[in-house]
């Protein structure tokens, strides 16, 4: 079970957007990237493409995957760890902070 999962919102804790929240947009266990909203954009030139209804040539900015290991998981406007807890033969996240159980 993953620790942050889709649409957790999370705080990036080392890097140029250190301090920034933001909503989880995927996370990718195998290589330990996450896609953060709004966090570690970068502006990429882009070319038109020859085939009718292509992509139009112009800048346009997208994030870019983060380290898993640079966020962390925020609830009630606070950074927490997460912990887990068996509960009626079910693994949920709980809050390490305030005990509370994750959705």
């Amino acid at each position: 079970m993953n620790k942050i999962k889709k649409d957790d919102t999370v705080r990036v804790i080392t890097g140029k957007d250190k301090g920034k929240d933001g909503k989880v947009i995927s996370v990718d266990m195998k290589n330990h990237k996450i896609l953060v909203q709004g966090v570690n954009t970068v502006k990429k030139h882009q070319k038109a493409g020859k085939t009718p209804g292509a992509k139009e040539s112009g800048i346009i900015t997208k994030e870019m995957p983060l380290d898993i290991s640079n966020v962390m998981l925020v609830v009630d406007g606070k950074v927490t760890k997460v912990g887990f807890k068996i509960e009626n033969d079910k693994k949920v996240r709980i809050a390490k902070k305030t005990k509370k159980e994750i959705r």
